[in-house]
């Protein structure tokens, strides 16, 4: 089971979005989750993970178990140094469950070039970071997922629910979501 995960901010509520989906080449997820915070930290510079991982671990404890690969909207790690980002605190904070992926549309300074991915025919990269699973086969994962531009599918999926507002969104999904 892979989930891929985004999250919009409206003052200080966010909307955490969702797709499950069983193979790297599917197009549709078997589920879709939503979960809705409200006093989720400032932005802080450097600390981004402080107000984003708790909207991915909300959703994540929506589910029975945890899913193999977490695909999250930024970087694993930063720069060649490969500082801690957003998802090796995801993966941290699970304690290694699950192995998370880092899908990048812009480039954080210092960023390797092995990290660069190009799909589609794009002349742009998007940048993929991961831990608990190797660099080349995250992107080979992301290279397989479905849809012919830069950003897979479900990754623009993904990115558009989670700015609809929550009851918005759950009305539009009932009866197609189905329950793990």
């Amino acid at each position: 089971m892979i989930l891929a995960v985004d999250v919009r901010y409206r003052g200080d509520r966010a909307v955490a979005a969702g797709v499950l989906f069983e193979a790297w080449e599917d197009c549709e997820p078997f589920r879709i989750l939503f979960a809705q915070l409200t006093g989720v930290a400032a932005y802080e510079p450097g600390q981004f993970y402080k107000r984003e991982l708790p909207c991915i671990l909300a959703l994540v404890e929506q589910l029975e178990r945890r899913p193999e690969h977490i695909l999250v909207d930024g970087y694993v790690c930063l720069g060649r140094e490969r500082r801690p980002g957003l998802g090796q605190h995801v993966y941290d904070a699970l304690a290694g469950q699950s192995a998370v992926i880092g899908v990048a549309k812009s480039r954080y300074r210092g960023t390797p070039d092995e990290a660069r991915l190009f799909r589609g025919g794009s002349r742009r990269p998007l940048y993929v970071t991961a831990v608990g699973v190797g660099q080349t086969e995250a992107k080979e994962f992301v290279m397989r997922m479905c849809g012919v531009h830069r950003t897979p599918a479900l990754l623009k999926r993904v990115d558009r629910l989670s700015k609809q507002p929550l009851d918005d969104a759950a009305s539009r999904l009932e009866g197609i979501v189905e329950p793990i």
